[in-house]
């Protein structure tokens, strides 16, 4: 296989999981299948792409192989027609948001995504690792690590806890404002989490710095969803303030540098002053939490 090939579905792969996740599950309402879609057409992209060449809009093409998979997969389950007729208009708009500018233009729904993870019906132990698979793509086996339970005790919880959100017609919507507080707890505290494993819990500083910037992004997000939610203001604020710091973190060698000897000037300035101000933002609210402090 041409590297370039390789390289093209292995980044398109790691930088748009989550999204082409959270659009293909938002309308087959159905996570596994959804998976098992993408999988399919990242198997077909290392076999097409090294003969055919690597596609102008790789996340594109990707999205509509997905949906072909999907849609195979659906009729192969016999499901009733009507569902099959939800599940074709839905995708319909995929291909018809393919501008021809070289790039693919669809919703994000990984918010909505995130909430549905954190929904009452499913076990709340699980929100968190649950979150870091669906919509970030963490392996299993890592977050089976970092929740210190054996890899197939994780991966069983992480398929019933799909399995419900599927049978259950879980909604993938942020929820009214009465039922907002404690399932924004465990939506924080999983991008916390993603971006605690990529600021230490990933090998090699790529992924580490892709994860972080994903969690980031996540949390800005987040916050223009919801701009007078103190605690995602004080998050994205935290993240801000420890991402400054990441050239400093290490040496030449690799070895981490502890905070008192870090070069300050190798800190990022601008980071660090829209973090000061974000915290400040939250502190008006006057309403304050584990991630202002």
């Amino acid at each position: 296989m041409p590297p370039d090939a390789g390289r093209a579905a292995e980044q398109v792969a790691r930088q748009s999981y989550g999204k082409l996740i959270a659009f293909l599950a938002a309308r087959s309402r159905d996570v596994p299948a959804a998976e098992d879609a993408l999988s399919e057409a990242l198997a077909s992209a290392l076999r097409v792409w090294p003969e055919r060449g690597v596609p102008d809009k790789p996340e594109a093409w990707l999205l509509v192989a997905a949906r072909r998979n999907l849609m195979q997969a659906a009729r192969h389950r016999t499901v009733a027609a009507n569902a099959q007729t939800t599940i074709t208009v839905a995708f319909e708009e995929a291909e018809e948001r393919m501008n021809e500018a070289g790039k693919a233009i669809f919703p994000d729904e990984r918010l909505k995504l995130l909430f549905a993870c954190t929904h009452p019906a499913i076990d709340s132990s699980v929100h968190t690792a649950l979150m870091l698979q669906t919509v970030l793509g963490i392996e299993a086996k890592t977050i089976a690590r970092a929740f210190v339970v054996s890899p197939e005790a994780m991966s069983q919880r992480l398929v019933r806890a799909k399995v419900k959100i599927r049978d259950a017609g879980i909604p993938f919507a942020v929820p009214p404002r009465p039922a907002l507080p404690e399932r924004l707890a465990a939506v924080l505290s999983a991008i916390y989490a993603a971006y605690g494993l990529g600021w230490d819990g990933l090998d090699g500083e790529e992924e580490r710095h892709s994860l972080a910037g994903e969690a980031i992004w996540l949390s800005r997000a987040l916050r223009a969803v919801l701009p007078d939610e103190p605690e995602a203001i004080g998050l994205l604020s935290l993240m801000l303030h420890c991402e400054a710091r990441r050239s400093a973190r290490r040496d030449c060698n690799g070895r981490y540098v502890p905070l008192d000897e870090q070069d300050t000037a190798a800190w990022n300035a601008i980071m660090i002053a829209e973090a000061d101000a974000l915290l400040r933002k939250a502190g008006g609210f006057d309403r304050f939490g584990p991630f202002q402090c």
